[in-house]
């Protein structure tokens, strides 16, 4: 392109641009349609530059906080610290929970505090600490009794709805961590700042880029259909201007510089309602995500990269859309009317996408690697064919439609002429659905590897509890019952745990066996018993683990407590033999999901084995339907126990990268739904406001509102009239009568009765002037056919207005 050439562009896109601005209200009018329907856009294309680095400055204050992996084998000292993970659950919800008992004057200070709070009390979020003082925290406040001395700030928080406090506590020292379902306490003198990381499963990169490829293909149809707005009005813009000398390559960068036009101070728009939306970012929750308005920054070279995109495809799309109308001095011709729309290359948009997708069915993760660029580009030409078959489909459906009321003939009538307009109103839908379906199928055909059965059975049980194991009997039996007079709950089943170990020559043959202890009752549990009093031993086969070595007389050793790591050939082990008449029976799997080979013991069979150490746990069925009752039982566990670890059954369990993945996709969705909403809005009242001319004919006609919006009107009955001057005859002018229900509805006034003397128009019927003469319409080029406009699609000229009607 020669330097002359491109000022004469730059011409012609700067006079677009003036007439699109200064058009007075018409031309405001539509501008400033365009410019919200594309600013809505820029809004959300914006927002999702911006999600990568709110999730990165999220992640980094969590690896700030950790505190898993800190716990060192070390002595106490002046910089060390005791901490106890306490988190818990209240309504659903997760709190996250620590202790902290400092071991001398340089212990580390979590981030968002400004110094260790004191024993007996504790610093919480903000939102914590509303719920807390609220009426709904009256069952949290007996679980987190501490005294509220200040809030963590935001660096020592994921978002701004978490719910997190730390307390201080005099009385870590000298606790130990029991197992798993106890709390873990641990000595730290650093908070490491260092996340264990795995990489990323290529399935899931493959299916985070697919979502973004998903989700911003509607926001790039809505802003295409944005910046085409009044385009019926602006084709009589372009006649004009040919008629003044301008050229048709003239007038379509002129329009071209309307829509930049359009587009710039959308994208001024769209930069307002995204600093208006991220301040009150903080107050939403999607999938219980959610982050600070600070950390929704967008990218400086993606927000440049936005701010020369859509400027560019609106200046491409007006041009690509007039590729195909030939713009005459007396008229705006469109050639793609005479014929319908091409279906071949239409179809073969989606049928290469298919093709390109289908390949990579059977590829994955073990059947062996696929090709990313192939699945995004097969998906993305999937998606563009929904939008390129939408107008073909839309075209010929109508096509065939007929009758029936006002609204239904105007409606059809318009989408006959012109179905582009509404093609382009409901193409971003089509691409969010196909998008979406797409996405489910996605979703639904690894979901299998990434949310699976956790095994746990919560027919039989609800909630487990872990005990202590130096509990005596009689304060095992206290807690239970107290379990058991909790409003809600309908039963408790305690089954103890106990390990014991062969001993043999070579140390490295020595196995591990697994007892259980109980009442028949609960032994029930786990065994397919036959029959059972207290005193009985059983041997339990097809466990998963720990049954191994036993077997009826074998000779066994209890393992020592409190040294877990020690030698056991060096420690004073509790010899046990299994009785000779120990009756085999089947295994069964637990409320846990876990299949216990090895011993089943009743009480009665281990009294003598006073020092053996023995783990006890609580199952707990509740009454359904009761919301409550789970928040009850974590307070009476956390009454006898607060280091003991209760909690509710589940029966799947989700990766924890993919739960992201999927609450990502739950923002984004929601984020495009909002936009849908919006863009059908402001496209309908630029429709509206394109279709006043008709609408106002109408009234005039005097077809009624409910008939504008949907059917024929009825009738009206014969009204009495008072005398008065007669009408005069309405002169020759455009008339609905080509609608049928508007014809029933009002007939015509009928013409004075037949006479030498009309004396309405004063002159005699014989001397009224014969019809004019039609004046002459410039042939059009060959193949080419007028544009259709609201009084048919042939050459002739609209009829003359009728004056108005004197009553």
């Amino acid at each position: 392109m020669t330097g002359a050439l491109r000022l004469n562009r730059l011409r012609d896109l700067s006079l677009g641009a003036k007439f699109a601005l200064t058009g007075g209200r018409e031309g405001w009018t539509r501008t400033l349609m365009t410019a919200i329907g594309v600013g809505l856009g820029v809004a959300l294309l914006l927002a999702t530059t911006a999600l990568p680095g709110a999730l990165a400055a999220r992640d980094a204050r969590d690896n700030a906080r950790n505190d898993f992996g800190a716990g060192q084998q070390m002595p106490a000292g002046a910089d060390t610290m005791l901490l106890a993970r306490t988190d818990t659950v209240f309504d659903g919800e997760d709190i996250r929970g620590r202790l902290l008992q400092p071991e001398g004057k340089r212990a580390p200070v979590p981030p968002g505090l400004s110094a260790l709070p004191a024993p007996g009390t504790m610093v919480v979020s903000p939102d914590l600490r509303d719920l807390l003082n609220s009426p709904g925290g009256k069952l949290l406040r007996e679980r987190v009794p501490y005294k509220i001395t200040g809030t963590i700030g935001d660096s020592g928080l994921l978002g701004p709805h978490e719910l997190a406090y730390y307390a201080g506590s005099d009385v870590l020292k000298g606790q130990e961590a029991l197992n798993s379902e106890r709390v873990d306490i641990e000595r730290i003198n650093s908070f490491p700042d260092k996340q264990p990381t795995e990489p990323i499963d290529p399935i899931l990169a493959l299916l985070i880029v697919i979502i973004f490829v998903v989700l911003l293909l509607p926001v790039a149809v809505f802003i295409a259909a944005a910046v085409r707005f009044g385009g019926d009005r602006r084709d009589k813009r372009l006649a004009a201007l040919r008629l003044v000398g301008a050229d048709s390559r003239m007038t379509r960068w002129i329009a071209a510089g309307e829509a930049l036009a359009g587009s710039v101070l959308g994208l001024a728009l769209g930069t307002v309602f995204f600093l208006i939306a991220r301040q009150y970012v903080g107050e939403v929750t999607i999938a219980r995500l959610n982050v600070f308005p600070a950390d929704l920054d967008p990218s400086a070279a993606l927000a440049v990269l936005v701010g020369l995109a859509v400027p560019a495809a609106a200046v491409g799309v007006t041009l690509f859309a007039l590729r195909g109308v030939v713009i005459e001095p007396l008229g705006v011709v469109r050639t793609s009317v005479p014929r319908p729309r091409r279906l071949w290359w239409r179809l073969l948009l989606p049928v290469v996408g298919l093709g390109l997708l289908v390949p990579m069915f059977d590829k994955g993760r073990d059947q062996g690697f696929y090709n990313q660029g192939q699945v995004i580009g097969g998906t993305v030409l999937l998606l563009i064919g929904v939008t390129a078959l939408l107008p073909w489909l839309i075209e010929t459906v109508v096509r065939r439609l007929g009758g029936g009321g006002v609204g239904w003939q105007l409606a059809v009538r318009r989408l006959q002429l012109n179905s582009g307009a509404a093609a382009r109103l409901v193409n971003g839908i089509a691409v969010a659905v196909a998008g979406a379906i797409a996405l489910q199928m996605l979703f639904s055909g690894i979901e299998g590897d990434y949310v699976t059965s956790s095994g746990e059975d919560t027919a039989r049980a609800q909630m487990v509890v872990p005990m202590s194991t130096n509990l005596s009997k009689a304060e095992q039996e206290r807690r239970e019952e107290n379990l058991k007079a909790i409003p809600g709950v309908t039963g408790t089943t305690t089954l103890g745990n106990a390990g014991l170990r062969t001993r043999s020559k070579n140390p490295d043959d020595d196995r591990y066996v697994e007892m259980a202890v109980g009442d028949c009752r609960a032994l029930r549990e786990v065994g397919e018993l036959p029959s059972c009093k207290d005193g009985d031993v059983f041997v339990t086969t097809g466990g998963d683990f720990g049954g191994d070595g036993a077997a009826p007389g074998a000779k066994l050793y209890f393992e020592s407590p409190g040294r877990p790591d020690a030698d056991l050939r060096k420690a004073t082990d509790t010899p046990y033999t299994v009785p000779r008449d120990a009756r085999t029976v089947p295994a069964r799997t637990d409320p846990l999901g876990t299949k216990r080979g090895g011993l089943l013991a009743t009480p009665g069979a281990i009294r003598a084995f006073t020092k053996a150490r023995v783990y006890y746990t609580t199952y707990v069925t509740t009454r359904p339907g009761d919301a409550l009752v789970t928040d009850r039982v974590l307070n009476a566990t956390w009454a006898a126990d607060p280091f003991t670890r209760a909690r509710a059954l589940n029966d799947v369990k989700t990766a924890a990268k993919f739960a992201g993945v999927r609450r990502g996709l739950y923002i984004g969705a929601a984020a495009v739904l909002m936009l849908i909403g919006t863009s059908l809005l402001v496209s309908m009242l630029e429709q509206l406001r394109e279709r006043k001319r008709l609408l106002s004919s109408l009234v005039a006609f005097g077809t009624r509102g409910r008939a504008r919006r949907t059917r024929g009107p009825a009738p009206r009955p014969a009204r009495a009239r008072a005398p008065g001057p007669p009408r005069r005859p309405v002169p020759p002018g455009p008339s609905p009568a080509h609608l049928p229900g508007l014809a029933r509805a009002h007939p015509p006034v009928p013409s004075p009765a037949p006479g030498p003397v009309n004396r309405h128009c004063g002159r005699s019927r014989r001397s009224r002037p014969g019809p004019r003469p039609r004046p002459r319409v410039p042939r059009s080029p060959p193949g080419v056919r007028p544009a259709a406009g609201p009084y048919g699609s042939d050459r002739r000229p609209a009829p003359r207005a009728a004056p108005a009607l004197s009553t």
